[in-house]
């Protein structure tokens, strides 16, 4: 029996399949969704697919169909084995967006602002602040302790009991050669009458010069008994009546002043023992008293050794080493300083160092004797006579430039240059011309005391400096830090019972150690330093009612042996290593020579430095002690406690 045919439907369809041109075209389509795949699962196969492709067009139409089939069969083989399957790659993350470098705070709607709260405080932002002087030191470096041998120093030739090296009676004048010897104590030496019974009395034998005593004793209320200097508050004599008027004045007849308030920090030129300090203390008044080398040499030794604020200071043809816009009240009395001469320019000066709308007091006979010629001279500099009478005199600076624009073309004295930057003092010449105010207010718009240690003042802005976040954040910051520090020293080293009063910081930043022994209420003034080399900080020292001196380092400082009970110094040593300019010995014999038998030095520093401070501190004499700080024992830091005992 004969199959049956197939229907013609069919049999076209089977014809179809066996023409050349459907074997083709099924060879292509194949290919192609087989070169698809493996593009999408194997980014590196389309280079030998193209050429398969390739070939497969410029063959002839059999070896196409031929070729095409065996290449086709090939790929889907190679497709559907496991063993030899294409391995299916994944797909990389999209790298993460860039952040834009920026500094400030971000609000809440994308604003740049500077008003905000600091939270938890972050350690790492102390290596900001450390480098505050000038960068950071290597790592690798900071970890590298460096030890220098020094043999034991000697004590210096008694003649040196007293010595202040650079200065002689008005000017600043440092020897060629360094200090390279320990200071004597005067014979009968005692540790210092703690604070505040050492504002009435003081031990005879710690002042070595006492002409002062016998001279003009009556003049200051001075006496001795036994083996002690004592201090009267009362007493008929002309100069402590003259202090009892001014501070009557000032308090009952001009209440703007408010002392403890608007007026916290004072400076009285030729002050003689600290009497007015001693009189404003009571008001929560902070008054640095400044004064020369004179016949007497030592009326700044005595004020120091009652627990004063002062300063040895030459005031002739520099600037004083204080900010502009820095006191909140001058006052001269019995000095006998002429302020007309050379055009004003000591005046001048007063007026450069005064802030904005606040009052300069001058008391003596000399107010009556030359008070024209003064009155002439302060209205030409646009200042307000508030008060006169008697021997006293108040005059009030005005609190902007408009006064000063005002006058007419050619007056005298003139304005300084806007090229001339009023808080650059250290080894500049005063001059004759009135330094502007700054147009937006900075320097006259602090805040009342005590709000104004802890808030920003606007001049913060102006500081030159390296910032990359914000300077307000920094600022707290710095005070959170010694805060902590400063609480640790209370509990681990008992500072309240040690009655530190008279206090340097050599290398003070914002102020926040100052702030600190402030906030935990030791009773104790503080001089913060800022070095020559460092960022100028003094104008929002002064803005948060602190005392402070630009200085260098290299070079002794302007005060008596003897004159603080507690040297602190953060980072200081490692920064003067970056200068190369003095070693590490010739700062350390300064402070020694600054630093009162049984005073302590607490120094923080890297480890770089540390042991060759430790070396020289024990070649002096001190006993040392090496600390971890808060960070422990690996850190690159490190803090050395000093003391300085009593023979």
């Amino acid at each position: 029996m004969k199959p049956s045919s197939p229907t013609p439907a069919v049999g076209t369809a089977l014809h179809l399949v066996k023409t050349p041109n459907f074997v083709k075209f099924a060879a292509v389509a194949l290919l192609s969704l087989s070169v698809a795949l493996l593009f999408y699962h194997h980014p590196s196969f389309p280079s030998a697919a193209f050429s398969a492709f390739t070939f497969a067009s410029n063959s002839s139409p059999k070896a196409n169909s031929t070729s095409i089939a065996a290449n086709t069969t090939s790929i889907a083989s190679n497709s559907s084995s496991p063993s030899s399957a294409i391995p299916k790659v994944k797909k990389l993350p999209p790298p993460p967006p860039s952040v834009a470098q920026r500094t400030g705070i971000v609000d809440e709607n994308g604003a740049m602002t500077e008003d905000f709260d600091v939270g938890e405080f972050d350690p790492s932002l102390m290596e900001e602040l450390r480098d505050l002087g000038g960068g950071a030191e290597e790592t690798e470096k900071r970890n590298e302790p460096k030890i220098v041998k020094y043999d034991k120093f000697k004590p210096c030739d008694q003649s040196k009991i007293d010595y202040i090296p650079c200065l002689d009676s008005f000017e600043r004048h440092c020897p060629d050669s360094t200090l390279d010897c320990i200071i004597p104590m005067p014979n009968g030496y005692q540790k210092s009458i703690p604070w505040p019974r050492s504002r009435d009395e003081l031990w005879l034998h710690n002042v070595p010069d006492t002409r002062l005593v016998q001279d003009q004793g009556s003049q200051y209320s001075m006496s001795v008994k036994d083996d002690k200097i004592s201090f009267q508050d009362g007493g008929s004599d002309q100069y402590l009546n003259l202090v009892s008027q001014v501070v009557f004045l000032v308090k009952n007849m001009v209440p703007e002043i408010d002392f403890g308030h608007q007026t916290r920090i004072t400076l009285d030129i030729g002050s003689g023992i600290g009497s007015f300090a001693a009189s404003l203390f009571k008001y929560n008044v902070v008054t640095l008293s400044i004064g020369t080398k004179d016949v007497h040499k030592n009326q700044i030794q005595f004020a120091l050794e009652r627990g004063l604020p002062a300063m040895v200071a030459g005031f002739g043809a520099r600037r004083l080493p204080y900010a502009s816009q820095a006191f909140d009240l001058i006052r001269c009395s019995g000095s006998g300083i002429d302020w007309t001469v050379d055009n004003g320019v000591l005046l001048l000066e007063v007026n450069r160092l005064l802030r904005a709308g606040r009052y300069f007091v001058w008391g003596g006979p000399q107010v009556d004797n030359n008070g024209s010629e003064m009155g002439d001279l302060a209205a030409r500099i646009c200042w307000q006579l508030v008060k006169k009478e008697g021997n006293v005199g108040i005059w009030r600076k005005p609190l902007n430039n408009s006064c000063y624009l005002g006058r007419e073309i050619g007056a005298q004295p003139p304005l300084c240059s806007s090229s001339e930057d009023p808080d650059n003092v250290w080894y500049v010449n005063m001059t004759a011309c009135i330094t502007p105010l700054p147009k937006d207010g900075n320097g006259g718009n602090v805040s009342v005391w005590p709000a104004r240690l802890h808030s920003p003042p606007d001049r913060l802005q102006s500081i030159k400096m390296d910032a990359m976040i914000s300077r307000k954040e920094l600022m707290k910051a710095e005070s959170r830090y010694w805060n902590e520090i400063i609480g640790s020293y209370v509990r681990a080293f008992h500072w309240k019972e040690q009655n530190f009063r008279n206090v340097l910081d050599m290398r003070a930043g914002f102020g926040g150690f100052a702030a600190a022994l402030n906030d935990l209420e030791l009773t104790s003034w503080v001089m913060n330093v800022v070095p020559v080399n460092g960022f100028n900080t003094l104008p929002v020292i002064y803005d948060r009612g602190l005392l402070g001196v630009m200085h260098d380092w290299c070079e002794p400082f302007d005060t008596y042996p003897r004159s603080y009970d507690l040297i602190h110094a953060a980072g200081l040593f490692s920064d003067e290593r970056k200068r190369a300019k003095c070693n590490f010995s010739t700062i350390l014999l300064e402070m020694d020579r600054m630093l009162r038998p049984g005073g302590t030095v607490y120094i923080r520093d890297t480890l770089a430095v540390i042991g060759e401070i430790h070396d020289v501190a024990s070649a002096m004499g001190w006993v040392v002690m090496v600390h971890d700080t808060s960070e422990g024992p690996h850190a690159s830091w490190k803090f050395l406690a000093c003391e300085k005992r009593m023979p």
